[in-house]
């Protein structure tokens, strides 16, 4: 099963590739798979709440990099007197990490490179596409190609794949085709209806009905004496999803269970909107690049269709209620950084400064929605202060 889809995938990146329920699921058997638990790994302070929730199951003890404040990415520049054992990169909202400067300073430490590319499903360097320079690279199917749920990994060594496919194989929990079918049907309404006006009311309904993962701010609440309890409970290093499951679940309660060949079919199809859409994406990059507010980098990567533009604004919060008062929503906000959040399960980042105004003013805006969100956008400021490049 899903055959068709991983050769798809494979095409694509000229790699062999594996697919998984979900891209979370995916970096936490690439991680099991790479290193040990008790290892360092090396991660940004700007990611989903799920991804440091995952490391920690996998008994990995994160490392917060320092970032570079005009892309939000881990600085590559600045990690050489850090002490970790792999790399773990974001491609935050598709702008690419530095992979081929981190690359190399896996290489030369002997340690595995990992690709998050959940947001970087059509995103490139020097020719090659984000997810095919490190050991393995993780996609996300249900992002920009809005085919929840879904992942693929991409595999540097094809005799990685038994491994992998064993440890997804005990990981998966089991099918059932009716919550299959609830999930397809839920994201066919959503994809149907983000880029229109009942945007704001069907989102302001999900709220109502308890449908999205209560928040403390942009971030699930840490439940720190609980978290802590799980991660000591089993007497190892290495806790495991079940023992972290209400944190690594998070906004998606069934990202380990397996899928049908429903979901197959409907990802080939999601795929093909993909290409479709590509050139507007663009467009919607290169239009919002043009704004005083994005942030430096994008305008490095004019020619690459982000799944989201970044824009740095001074009152972000008033950002967000203005554009979801016109239909826009605006989501993938992570803030505080991860040793703000979860300080004392992660080693700080020794030059904190940048990532803590990258979280407070970065405002991600779908380009797709350019058209709606543009009105709001160009009265929007910049910081009033801005940390050194």
């Amino acid at each position: 099963m899903f055959e068709r889809l991983e050769a798809e995938f494979a095409s694509r990146l000229g790699r062999e590739c594996l697919y998984v329920p979900s891209n979370r699921f995916g970096l936490f058997i690439a991680l099991r798979h790479r290193m040990d638990p008790g290892q360092r790994l090396l991660v940004s302070p700007n990611s989903a709440d799920e991804i440091l929730f995952l490391v920690l199951a996998a008994g990995l003890r994160p490392v917060i990099a320092p970032i570079d404040p005009r892309t939000g990415a881990i600085d590559a520049h600045a990690i050489d007197d850090l002490r970790f054992d792999g790399i773990l990169t974001t491609n935050l909202y598709g702008v690419p990490d530095d992979v081929i400067t981190l690359g190399r300073a896996c290489a030369e430490r002997g340690i595995p490179l990992i690709e998050d590319a959940a947001h970087a499903i059509q995103t490139s360097v020097a020719d090659g596409p984000v997810g095919t320079f490190g050991d393995a690279g993780v996609f996300s199917l249900s992002k920009a190609a809005g085919a929840s749920p879904g992942g693929i990994v991409a595999m540097a060594s094809p005799s990685d794949r038994q491994a992998l496919g064993e440890l997804r194989d005990h990981w998966l929990t089991p099918r059932y085709p009716a919550t299959e079918l609830g999930i397809l049907l839920k994201t066919a309404v959503r994809n149907a209806i983000v880029a229109t006006s009942l945007a704001r009311p069907v989102w302001e309904l999900g709220q109502w009905l308890g449908m999205h993962e209560p928040r403390r701010g942009h971030r699930i609440p840490l439940r720190r004496a609980a978290l802590a309890g799980r991660l000591t409970g089993t007497g190892t290093l290495y806790p495991g999803l079940d023992a972290l499951a209400p944190w690594v679940r998070a906004d998606n309660h069934h990202y380990r269970m397996r899928q049908g060949p429903l979901t197959e079919r409907h990802a080939l199809r999601r795929l093909k909107v993909l290409e479709a859409t590509r050139e507007r994406r663009l467009a919607g990059v290169r239009r919002l690049s043009q704004l005083e507010t994005v942030a430096p980098g994008v305008r490095e990567h004019l020619d690459q269709p982000l799944f989201r533009v970044p824009l740095l604004v001074e009152d972000r919060d008033k950002a967000i209620e203005a554009l979801r008062r016109v239909g826009v929503i605006t989501g993938y906000v992570y803030d505080p950084p991860f040793d703000d959040y979860a300080p004392g399960l992660v080693e700080p980042s020794p030059a904190p400064a940048a990532a803590r105004w990258w979280s407070q003013h970065a405002l991600p805006i779908d380009p797709l929605q350019t058209d709606r969100a543009l009105p709001i956008l160009t009265k929007l400021s910049a910081p009033t202060w801005t940390p050194s490049v």
